[in-house]
């Protein structure tokens, strides 16, 4: 824990008067500035948590002034907000609805909507009214792990009070909407006056088990203030000593390659029994704190007690999944060790579907029963051995997910350490979990086509390589760009989006495959589809080709699709609990795709190009092989038969050499096909999406050529 204090002049002003250029006032250009401040710091607030606001003015078309409270809209995140993410809301007619005795979320919602100046804006935050019946000009509202750590104490508010004395506000417990705001206003309130009457002014204020505010005149008033409160908190912690409990574990678990596509396949039958999409992303943390939880004994206790703060249960769930401990990696009992893991995850994964069913009815029953349960699938899971896993629809959810467990398991360790962590229980946890407010905030957009899947290109660096990962990158697929370039794999995982990875192996060296889509299942938590794309020609006549060409080209454009597609089947396997004793594959298993770059070649050879030729040939039958026996399987093997691509392996000197080969121009080689026009690599690309897509089809050929008579498949 080390909150710093990032605030610098030179860029609040800088920041005044590059949003000033744009027509945005000075007051919420530093409003923007400070509340970047905050979103920046994971310490304080993480992806989309927090609030800031405003009071200020502005004029209306008839220049008369309004008073206007400018604060954080829905779906924005204070890491990157900007100056139309604190909308800006009549604060008058907010004013009067503490008159009220009793405001329902759907009408509060109404009139803050109602009042806005621009209609056109987001919706103002859950918690605009509380930061309306405050008085400051700036207010900012954190969920600082250090904070959390003093306010989720059996005792917290004593422990608060000897922490900041009379500095803050203290309010217990209530959950975001116009209660809390009612109730922290009569808090401050009363605290205000009292310190008036000593002759001090309040900084803050601090809500248990939730967060915590800061407030001042000006923007940097209001950002040091909340610093200075969480180094109050962060200095109180330091004096606590945490006692860590290590669990049993082998010398070398099993590593995150082997568990993980056990678990991804388990989430993915426990989703299909419970009708729920089926592919998960993972995010493994391997970090100090994750292991210190994970690894503790108190582990499953600790799992029990609930979130941090209940912001973080829309996307973390109440609890973790906890999994038996990891198997050994290495010695003759690892085999059945993991087995036998693998069937205790199947029934641990059962179990929390149930308990978790469980609690919803016994929730719901509670608050009337009209809630309609979300999905019982966990969201974070702690394997002791190896570390915490977040749970999402996509990389970037799960990372999401991951980050909020890093902070739960920093926040559970200091509360520890000062004493005993005690969120809220499980009557509030459920009203966030199923508050319409709070749900809204994770949208429901709709899934593009190929979202969930983990995609690996080989020969990813090269002109088709690249334009595939690209095209599936479109689609919504998390992609991981393999080739020996590192720096070429590099540049276009970059192109293909912030999650994407770049591998860097040598394809026709097995343990560097291996090691490869390692890497790539730890980083995903498994594995979808295949585009085993990598491969080169050689070039000769077959009557005097020496065999090193001959068999280097069999080496990379057959041995080395083996090698990839072996290596992937071993994850689809994994995660269809193949081979596992009672964790039989689903009767719809995920399965897997193998799509293989053959080449016209295979069936239409040229002259002097037998090398390349006879060894894509192979390679068709390779594919036709795996599928003829991964059907039963679910895993699919199509292909593609491209030609003339300009690419790496089809430059400007092999299309010049190939025309004359054939006795045409090299316009009229490019474009000699049925349609008279060049193909390029974004045509082989969407060729494999659409085969990515088509689930029903496998040991398919389709061509990609223009039309050539003679490639024909027949």
């Amino acid at each position: 824990m080390a909150v710093l204090n990032r605030w610098s002049d030179a860029d609040a002003q800088a920041a005044v008067a590059h949003y000033g250029a744009r027509g945005v006032s000075e007051a919420l250009a530093l409003r923007t500035y400070s509340a970047r401040l905050l979103g920046a710091d994971p310490e304080l607030v993480l992806h989309g948590g927090g609030n800031t606001s405003l009071k200020t003015s502005v004029t209306d078309l008839l220049g008369d002034t309004i008073s206007v409270l400018c604060v954080k809209g829905s779906g924005w995140d204070l890491a990157t907000i900007e100056p139309p993410g604190h909308p800006a809301v009549q604060l008058e007619p907010l004013l009067r609805l503490r008159a009220l005795p009793s405001l329902s979320d759907e009408d509060m919602v109404a009139a803050q909507r109602r009042h806005l100046i621009d209609p056109a804006a987001p919706n103002p935050s859950v918690e605009a009214l509380l930061h309306a019946f405050l008085p400051h000009a700036f207010i900012d509202h954190t969920h600082a792990v250090a904070l959390l750590a003093l306010a989720d104490q059996p005792d917290a508010e004593a422990v608060c009070r000897r922490v900041y004395g009379e500095r803050v506000a203290i309010v217990p417990y209530v959950m975001p909407g116009f209660a809390l705001a009612k109730a922290a206003a009569e808090a401050y309130e009363a605290a205000a006056a009292s310190a008036a009457a000593r002759g001090q002014e309040l900084e803050g204020m601090v809500l248990l088990q939730h967060g915590l505010f800061s407030f001042g005149a000006t923007a940097k008033q209001s950002y040091e203030r909340m610093i200075a409160l969480v180094e109050e908190a962060e200095r109180a912690l330091s004096h606590s000593e945490r006692l860590f409990q290590p669990c049993g574990l082998p010398s070398r678990p099993a590593p995150a390659a082997a568990l993980l596509p056990l678990v991804r396949g388990a989430l993915s039958r426990a989703a299909e029994r419970q009708g729920c999409a089926r592919r998960w992303l993972l995010d493994l943390r391997q970090t100090a704190n994750s292991l210190a939880v994970a690894n503790d004994q108190r582990l499953g206790d600790w799992a029990g007690r609930g979130v941090a703060t209940p912001d973080h249960v829309i996307r973390t769930k109440a609890q973790p999944l906890v999994l038996p401990p990891a198997p050994p990696a290495e010695g003759p009992e690892a085999g059945p060790a993991l087995q036998s893991w693998a069937v205790q995850l199947e029934a641990v994964m059962q179990a929390y579907v149930d308990d978790y069913q469980a609690y919803v009815h016994r929730q719901n029953s509670r608050v009337g029963g009209h809630k309609t349960p979300l999905d019982p699938l966990p969201r974070v899971i702690a394997i002791p051995g190896l570390g915490l896993v977040g749970v999402g629809a996509s990389a970037a959810a799960a990372a999401v997910t991951a980050d909020i467990a890093e902070a739960w398991a920093q926040t559970l360790l200091a509360a520890e350490a000062l004493g005993r962590f005690q969120p809220v229980g499980e009557d509030d946890t459920f009203d966030m979990e199923y508050w319409s407010l709070e749900q809204a905030k994770l949208g429901k957009g709709k899934e593009l086509p190929l979202a969930r899947h983990v995609v690996l290109v080989t020969g990813g660096a090269g002109g088709i390589g690249a334009a595939i990962a690209r095209a599936f990158a479109v689609v919504g697929a998390e992609v991981a760009v393999l080739d020996r370039d590192a720096e070429g794999a590099a540049a276009v995982a970059a192109s293909c989006g912030k999650r994407a990875l770049a591998l860097n192996a040598d394809v026709t060296a097995p343990a560097q495959v291996r090691a490869a889509i390692d890497q790539l299942v730890t980083r995903f938590g498994g594995l979808d589809l295949v585009v085993s794309n990598a491969g080169a020609a050689w070039t000769g006549p077959i009557a005097t080709l020496e065999d090193a060409d001959l068999r280097a080209s069999f080496e990379l454009n057959l041995f080395a699709h083996q090698h990839v597609a072996q290596a992937a089947v071993a994850v689809f396997r994994a995660q269809d609990g193949a081979g596992l004793t009672s964790a039989a594959p689903d009767p719809s298993p995920l399965g897997g795709q193998l799509l293989f770059n053959v080449s016209k070649q295979a069936l239409n050879p040229g002259p002097n190009f037998g090398a390349y030729g006879i060894a894509k040939a192979a390679l068709l039958a390779l594919m036709r092989q795996y599928a003829l026996e991964g059907g039963t399987e679910c895993i699919r093997a199509n292909a593609i038969n491209a030609d003339r691509i300009r690419s790496g392996l089809l430059d400007d000197a092999m299309i010049r050499a190939r025309s004359v080969a054939r006795g045409v121009s090299e316009a009229a080689y490019m474009g000699g096909n049925l349609l008279g026009q060049e193909v390029t690599a974004a045509d082989v690309a969407e060729a494999f999406v659409a085969l990515a897509r088509l689930d029903r089809t496998t040991g398919a050929v389709l061509t990609v050529d223009g039309g050539n008579v003679a490639a024909m498949v027949r």
